[in-house]
């Protein structure tokens, strides 16, 4: 996505979380990653459709993971900040940018 700025943190939560669920189900793993995308092309279209976590920072859900997109909205592009197991270390993600 052109307009999508991704930490490289970001990338590599995204793919391990991808490896994680292809080892526990063959197939989950691509399945993660379309639910992600989907919740990319979500946050591009809409980025104001996602409620505040705190100050600018925004959250999308994904359905069927217990995860979400952390972002803020940029002047001409989206900065993802973390791809966040909501089940460990809410707030590992502080002080990203």
């Amino acid at each position: 996505m052109d307009r999508v700025s991704f930490n490289p943190l970001d990338e590599r939560e995204l793919n391990d979380a991808a490896r994680y669920y292809e080892i526990k189900c063959p197939g989950l793993g691509s399945r993660f990653l379309e639910e992600a995308e989907r919740c990319l092309f979500t946050i591009v279209e809409y980025p104001e459709s996602s409620p505040v976590l705190q100050g600018d920072i925004r959250r999308q859900l994904m359905r069927s993971f217990p995860y979400g997109l952390l972002y803020t909205i940029k002047p001409d592009f989206i900065r993802l900040l973390a791809v966040m197991n909501l089940h460990r270390h809410p707030l590992y993600w502080i002080g990203r940018n």
